[in-house]
């Protein structure tokens, strides 16, 4: 359902990604596996529209590219970058109602609902403000946010940076669950040591150059 080819990303004179392809199809998480400054944020930035890119980007056969970047949630993409980037003064609910209100989508309570469902820690502090979280509780603030919009495909920046092992095991068991519901995920990691047993397909990424794992 997601197939990238040919996808060039220069960020001023700098070339960071070089004739990347990758595919995942509907319901596969894929790992996208590289360490610190391979480009693995630089390319699902250009996948959500955040940097310009060239290339092919095909979404159910649709030409990403060609879609202004707010256009993008409305597709079914998700996202959650590695630093949260949550409005620290919105409450928790907002902030996972955001992708909705951007959108004007009509059913927004009743996904925010079936997130609850998977996610009851959130629903328990629903009410207090994102700067009132820890890091940690902040990740599952975004994953929340991300699937607000990704019904379609999830795209993840580093999920399990900097998470205690605790909430590590929760993430991972969010994921799991996940995957009864055919949501497509593309997760980037600096290596395969937390997200091993929820990958069907791993491609690693090193200098902007992307190959099979």
């Amino acid at each position: 359902m997601l197939e990238i080819s040919r996808l060039n990303v220069a960020i001023g004179p700098v070339s960071i990604i070089r004739d990347a392809a990758l595919s995942l199809g509907e319901g596969q998480y894929c790992g996208l596996i590289g360490r610190n400054g391979a480009g693995k944020t630089t390319l699902l930035r250009a996948l959500m529209g955040a940097i310009p890119a060239h290339g092919s980007m095909q979404l159910d056969g649709r030409d990403l590219l060609a879609e202004p970047p707010h256009r993008r949630a409305f597709l079914g993409l998700g996202y959650m970058p590695e630093d949260r980037r949550l409005v620290p003064e919105f409450s928790v609910e907002e902030n996972v109602l955001l992708p909705a209100r951007a959108t004007g989508a009509t059913d927004s309570m009743a996904r925010l609902e079936q997130i609850y469902g998977w996610m009851p820690e959130i629903a328990n502090f629903r009410r207090r403000r994102a700067l009132e979280l820890s890091g940690g509780q902040q990740k599952l603030v975004a994953l929340a946010r991300a699937l607000m919009a990704g019904r379609r495909l999830l795209v993840l920046d580093e999920p399990f940076e900097g998470l205690a092992p605790a909430l590590a095991r929760r993430l991972g068991e969010v994921l799991s669950n996940l995957k009864t519901e055919k949501i497509s995920v593309l997760m980037s990691e600096s290596n395969e040591s937390h997200v091993i047993d929820l990958l069907d397909r791993t491609f690693r990424i090193e200098r902007g150059a992307v190959t099979t794992g």
